[in-house]
């Protein structure tokens, strides 16, 4: 094959060719998102909260105000700021009977966003369902929340906190969708909610049908009452991909 001068046969010629190759590296490089940030974020995150006949009006504020004064904590600021995109996209799911995004994809990129999406979780409605139906939470998070992602994030993230096991008789059972979300590069990760009547099984069963995908783990709280200590620092290892120092990452796939 016939060798092209890349040159140009002076030192201008040189200098361009030079920048031109170190352009071409810089973007197939693992960080080619830095030239057009605006199109990327560092985690897509969407919080799945359980709201079903177990969580009454107290327990629904703990859960509310917890995961509001997660988003405004110095370190989870911290954690969103110190990435290569310093920014992430947040979204909130509710779910019961059925499921809704009662919080859309929201891009957190300072103190100011974090704060006004912190606002917006505070003023949610209360909302309530009978039944427990994990299943079909996944689902929709599959189908409607993370195939609509106006980003492109290095990793995407489901959030699921619930204080009772699947009771809805799905059509497909829940570690079925988990798999596929996790086939596809999400990663699930739980925080059961170790209060009545499963509270001594609940960590297991979120276990074998909830954490899935690359880096999955689960961090259960004692209690509604630790629900906010818990998200805190479930935030701060999602945001960061820090994993817990006392419990393996999953390799479920």
């Amino acid at each position: 094959m016939r060798k092209q001068n890349v040159w140009g046969g002076t030192w201008p010629g040189i200098a361009l060719a030079l920048a031109a190759l170190t352009g071409m590296a810089v973007l197939s490089g693992p960080r080619a998102q830095f030239a057009d940030q605006a199109n990327y974020v560092d985690t897509a995150l969407v919080v799945s909260v359980d709201v079903s006949n177990s969580v009454d009006a107290h327990r629904y504020k703990l859960q509310m105000e917890g995961i509001a004064t997660a988003l405004e904590d110095p370190e989870v600021l911290k954690a969103i700021l110190n990435g290569p995109n310093a920014s992430i996209l947040f979204s909130m799911v509710t779910w019961a009977d059925r499921p809704r995004q009662v919080i859309g994809w929201e891009r957190i990129s300072s103190p100011a966003e974090a704060a006004a999406v912190a606002n917006k979780v505070r003023k949610l409605p209360r909302q309530t369902g009978e039944f427990t139906c994990v299943s079909a939470m996944l689902r929709s998070i599959s189908d409607k929340v993370v195939s609509q992602i106006p980003a492109k994030p290095f990793r995407t993230i489901v959030d699921v906190s619930g204080d009772g096991r699947e009771n809805c008789n799905p059509d497909e059972d829940p570690a079925a969708v988990r798999d596929e979300l996790a086939a596809s590069g999400v990663t699930v990760n739980g925080l059961p909610i170790l209060e009545g009547d499963e509270g001594d099984t609940l960590e297991q069963w979120y276990r074998e049908n909830v954490m899935g995908g690359p880096g999955s783990f689960v961090l259960p709280a004692n209690g509604f009452d630790d629900f906010g200590r818990a998200i805190r620092q479930k935030f701060i290892m999602e945001i960061s991909s820090g994993t817990p120092p006392y419990r393996e990452a999953s390799g479920r796939k």
